[in-house]
């Protein structure tokens, strides 16, 4: 069972800090190294000649802000609510990585932020992990620049019969050994299958981005529909 409220922000915040030294190794184990991927298509759908910075929400241990930095001359604030994924995640950044990423420890639902801010936001694997997601989608748009684009990447669940019970099978079987096996807490991947599982599907979430003002909305499925790629505009 997947906690709500405050007791998921809590648990979340838990089970990322209990699994912070080995979560780059096993997202990239897990996914066969596709996420490296993902997050290069992400960046790409960014406007660079806009400049201004990039709102990295939910950032972790910076994958993606390490990501926009190697693609891009852009400014990155990366910001986590887990204190213990950004420490890890700021040690090992290097050079002019250093010049351009800056960590932030806030809360993704009360953006420690002016209004219009950023020129760009991105989040990866962040929204569904939010304990009230209108409520995370609603500062977005209030720290995003008219014209401003929020590019969200997120896990959801392949519609292919073919394909479909396979990923089930690993997603709440396979993986979840695996991973408690190399992280030493099992809990954390069986609620990362859970989590996955529940969250809303595309066109749902698409929709409530659209009814909290964000406009010409779109998504896009990649690899078989295992993750969504979002972009909206304010």
């Amino acid at each position: 069972m997947i906690p709500t409220g405050k007791k998921k922000r809590q648990f979340v915040k838990n089970k990322f800090a209990s699994v912070t030294k080995r979560y780059d190794l096993l997202n990239g184990l897990l996914s066969c190294y596709i996420d490296h991927y993902w997050r290069w298509a992400t960046t790409q759908e960014l406007d660079r000649s806009r400049g201004g910075p990039i709102l990295d929400l939910c950032a972790g241990t910076l994958p993606l802000s390490l990501e926009i930095v190697r693609q891009t001359t852009l400014e990155v604030i990366a910001v986590d609510f887990c204190y213990e994924m950004l420490h890890h995640g700021t040690s090992r950044i290097r050079g002019k990585e250093t010049e351009y990423i800056s960590p932030v420890c806030g809360d993704g639902e009360n953006l420690p932020f002016p209004d219009q801010r950023f020129q760009g936001i991105t989040v990866a694997f962040g929204v569904r992990n939010l304990s009230r997601v209108e409520q995370g989608l609603r500062e977005m748009l209030r720290v995003l620049l008219p014209g401003g684009k929020l590019v969200i990447l997120e896990f959801s669940r392949p519609k292919n019969p073919l394909i479909s019970p396979i990923y089930r099978l690993y997603l709440h079987k396979i993986l979840p050994f695996m991973a408690g096996i190399l992280s030493g807490d099992r809990e954390a991947y069986h609620y990362l299958a859970e989590s996955i599982q529940g969250f809303y599907e595309p066109d749902v979430l698409a929709k409530m981005m659209e009814d909290i003002g964000f406009r010409q909305v779109r998504y896009r499925p990649m690899t078989m529909g295992i993750v969504t790629l979002y972009i909206g505009y304010r």
